[in-house]
């Protein structure tokens, strides 16, 4: 049986766009905080295994840096949303949010698996992008060719954005960080 959950959440933030004239940021909070809830110790643990699996094929010199940013981004990210007190009234643009949640919707086809990780990027993805502004790799993040995910005046910019674009299960499309030029 797969994790339906994501799918399930994307319903829910479906639900919210429909019937709400604005949304605001606590609404999205509510239903990333109640999904959130739902990932255990042991599915932090089948994540953490899926990042260092993946990462044994990134090269040696950056396979550390990688998977502590896979980590940082998106389970702690998960993990920090319980404690999280901060007050998100800001109104999120639907459109953008619809566009985010068709893109989750799709990518979702693509996973066989009976964990949670997409769960866990999902959510993560979402709260990163709507919720805290901030890329979804986090300013610093580094990546082969000694690049790395810059800020600069208040803009975000990404090495790999527009080359990860349409690879399943990216959340590139939906990340706020523009194509870093070099």
């Amino acid at each position: 049986m797969m994790s339906d959950e994501y799918l399930e959440m994307c319903n829910d933030l479906t639900n919210l766009i429909s019937n709400e004239e604005n949304i605001s940021g606590n609404s999205v909070f509510e239903i990333l905080k109640k999904y959130s809830s739902n990932i255990s110790v042991f599915d932090m643990m089948t994540f953490s295994s899926q990042v260092i699996e993946e990462n044994k094929y990134v090269q040696e010199n950056y396979r550390e840096d990688s998977q502590k940013s896979y980590i940082e981004s998106f389970l702690y990210r998960v993990k920090d949303i319980p404690k999280d007190t901060s007050d998100y009234s800001k109104n999120i643009d639907k459109q953008s949010l619809d566009g985010a949640i068709t893109t989750l919707k799709v990518n979702h086809t693509e996973d066989t698996t009976k964990n949670k990780n997409l769960l866990i990027f999902y959510i993560a993805s979402v709260y990163a992008t709507f919720l805290l502004e901030e890329p979804i790799h986090p300013v610093g993040t580094p990546f082969p060719g000694s690049l790395k995910v810059e800020q600069e005046n208040g803009k975000f910019y990404c090495p790999v954005r527009d080359a990860n674009i349409d690879t399943p299960n990216a959340v590139c499309n939906i990340c706020l960080a523009e194509q870093l030029e070099f």
